[in-house]
């Protein structure tokens, strides 16, 4: 395999909704006419919020988490194992890539660098020490704020003001829940490995359980910025999360954790249309 097709597989290309779709999303409820969505930064930035925003995420994950990983059956059947011999040239192209963006911003968004240091920050310290949040119950999940950070950066691209604290809460309870979720498959080798996880620690049925209860909270803080659209979209995860809560221990769970990236996809094209249409039609 080459490295170029290492990389992009390495960046979880089923993934790229998850930072790119907040990105889009975020547009749409800052732009005032859909010239702003064909500024120069508003493309420049889609590009980063494709490959490189989502290579830092999962490259660095896959350089610190080596250990966990190759006790994963979900990295070698799933995903892909990243062995210690790539970590160091991964990293040097993982930087050379991110940087160029950080230098576009500092001129074509200047107002929106806190949210893109507040991102990078997020990704960087998910994985890596001193912080290392993913082995920190509770603080692996709430650190998945990172996916509400895209939003965050076009808001504030577009509008010099940062997103109201109430969506930024709702986003915060969102991708915490999708991350505690995603952390239930792997609570054996997580154990096996000694990491400790808001799935490890909570156990399996609590875990789901407060998966269902963040996305019914993002649902009701959302609710005055969407109205039943967002009401809607937390009665449908949570009612995965009942479905999921009463399925035995093995590969179900897995089996829903592996459309979760199509389910978000439609959510979040929906989401987008629901913003965009009044404003743009």
């Amino acid at each position: 395999m080459s490295f170029l097709l290492t990389l992009l597989k390495i960046s979880r290309p089923r993934f790229w909704v998850y930072v790119f779709g907040p990105y889009l999303v975020g547009l749409a409820a800052a732009a005032a006419s859909a010239n702003d969505l064909l500024r120069p930064g508003s493309i420049v930035f889609g590009l980063y919020f494709l490959f490189p925003a989502n290579l830092l995420v999962y490259g660095i994950n896959d350089i610190f988490d080596f250990e966990t990983d190759r006790l994963n059956p979900k990295k070698t059947e799933y995903e892909m194992l990243v062995r210690p011999e790539t970590h160091r040239r991964l990293a040097i192209v993982i930087f050379a890539l991110n940087l160029p963006f950080i230098i576009a911003a500092y001129f074509l968004a200047p107002r929106a660098l806190p949210s893109l240091f507040g991102f990078i920050f997020f990704s960087l310290f998910y994985s890596a020490p001193p912080i290392r949040a993913k082995a920190v119950p509770i603080v692996d999940s709430a650190f998945n704020i990172l996916y509400v950070l895209p939003a965050a950066f076009a808001f504030q691209m577009i509008t010099g003001t940062f997103l109201p604290i109430a969506v930024l809460a709702a986003g915060g309870l969102w991708t915490a829940a999708m991350h505690a979720f995603s952390a239930v498959p792997d609570i054996e080798s997580d154990k096996e490995a000694g990491v400790s996880t808001i799935a490890t620690f909570l156990g399996r049925t609590l875990t789901i359980i407060f998966c269902g209860a963040a996305y019914l909270g993002s649902a009701i803080l959302a609710f005055p910025y969407l109205g039943m659209t967002g009401i809607a979209a937390g009665l449908v995860y949570s009612g995965i999360m009942l479905y999921a809560v009463f399925q035995p221990e093995g590969s179900k769970i897995f089996r829903i954790y592996r459309v979760f990236p199509l389910i978000n996809a439609l959510v979040g094209f929906a989401l987008f249309w629901f913003i965009a249409l009044p404003k743009f039609l």
